[in-house]
C-alpha cells in the first residue's frame, strides 16, 4: 500500500512538472511565484538530447510530394 501511495505522489509531482514547463518556460515566460523552478527546468532541457523533426529533411519523400 505505502509503495502504491509513494508511486503515485512521484507521478504527479512529475506530471506537475511537465505541466509547469510547457505553461512557461517553453514559451519563454517566468515561472510565477517560483522563479528558480523556470530557471532549472530551462537548465535541464538544455542538457537533455531532443529531435529536431521541423525541417523537410526529416520528413518522408511522400509527405514533402503532398507540400509541393
Amino acid at each position: 500500500m505505502l509503495f502504491i501511495v509513494i508511486s503515485m505522489v512521484a507521478i504527479v509531482v512529475l506530471a506537475v512538472l511537465v505541466v509547469t514547463f510547457v505553461a512557461f518556460p517553453h514559451r519563454g515566460e517566468e515561472v510565477p511565484g517560483a522563479p528558480w523552478l523556470g530557471e532549472s527546468l530551462g537548465r535541464a532541457v538544455e542538457v537533455l538530447p531532443t529531435l529536431d523533426n521541423t525541417s523537410d529533411d526529416a520528413r518522408p519523400a511522400e509527405v514533402q510530394k503532398h507540400r509541393a
